[in-house]
């Protein structure tokens, strides 16, 4: 198995279009140790040219012109992209489905029902794809223990695990969160045996998450915020990082061993790579003291093009 990071960045990118913090404005100089990432996505391959897509981000188009085993010459019209998978309704995650519009059958599409919801009414993407390819939708089961395949990725099989984190802003369940508004994925390489943990949004480690991650070679997890109020502290908003469904790398203020860095502490054989990395984080910074202590955390950072093997 192999999985493709198409892009690191949480919402917005890196740098954002129309931000000023350090970080946006280091990479726009070109300053040594800051890497441009487009938004948060990841593709999976049982090694045909055959992969499954996670999470669809505006960036798509950029993506798969960096990703040239995502375009097989196989007729006049061809991808490799077998169907989309989506770990939420998040604009950052949703809004490249539109880009896929030209496709010559419906769309392959797997989420939760209440993803659906979202994607129908809140944010009428289905809809629209339905005067384009149109949609083929399999919902994904938030209650059910054994996994599924996509075809053709026989050997691949997937488990969907809902998380506790937040709807999007546009969702009437924004502050009431149903099942299946998030979700993390399992993923097995049957014929290696090797599983990696995906969860790009997550505001909490729950009891209930930790039998899987324990099970898991690899564990790519979120890396959005490096404090609960990076975004308050640089100006940028009165939100802090909970508000928006993530769980900052650092402990919070009061709660010793609550950050990502004190959780992922217990999983002591496991890969650990942070991923959905907000452009105001200073672990962006590749030779800052904040990267620096993620090494020696034995936590990597994820970037655009890296791949993970199974």
């Amino acid at each position: 198995m192999k999985i493709k990071v198409l892009g690191s960045a949480a919402g917005g990118g890196y740098p954002q279009w129309n931000c000023n913090c350090k970080n946006c404005q280091a990479v726009r100089n070109g300053t040594p140790g800051y890497t441009a990432r487009t938004q948060s996505s990841i593709a999976i391959s049982d090694g045909s040219p055959n992969w499954i897509l996670v999470n669809a981000s505006p960036d798509l188009l950029t993506q798969i012109k960096n990703t040239p085993e995502l375009q097989p010459n196989r007729g006049p019209r061809d991808t490799g992209l077998a169907a989309v998978m989506l770990m939420d309704a998040q604009i950052d995650h949703s809004t490249g489905l539109l880009m896929m519009r030209e496709g010559k059958t419906p769309m392959r599409l797997y989420t939760t029902p209440a993803v659906w919801e979202d994607l129908t009414n809140g944010l009428p993407l289905v809809p629209t794809l339905g005067f384009y390819c149109g949609v083929k939708w399999t919902p994904l089961c938030t209650e059910c223990d054994e996994p599924f395949s996509i075809a053709p990725l026989e050997s691949i099989k997937i488990k969907s695990i809902p998380l506790v984190s937040k709807a999007p802003p546009y969702s009437p369940s924004r502050y009431a969160q149903r099942r299946g508004d998030n979700i993390g994925l399992l993923i097995e390489d049957q014929n290696t045996g090797k599983k990696v943990f995906y969860a790009p949004g997550l505001e909490e480690i729950t009891p209930d998450l930790l039998p899987h991650m324990l099970d898991a070679d690899v564990l790519m997890v979120d890396g959005t915020f490096w404090t609960e109020d990076e975004m308050v502290a640089q100006g940028f908003s009165s939100k802090m990082a909970a508000d928006m469904g993530h769980l900052p790398q650092s402990d919070k203020p009061g709660k010793p061993g609550s950050g990502m860095i004190s959780q992922l502490k217990q999983f002591k054989h496991q890969r650990k790579v942070l991923i959905h990395i907000n452009n105001t984080n200073p672990i962006l910074n590749e030779r800052g003291e904040e990267r620096a202590r993620l090494t020696q955390e034995g936590i990597e950072v994820s970037y655009d093009g890296m791949e993970i093997l199974a």
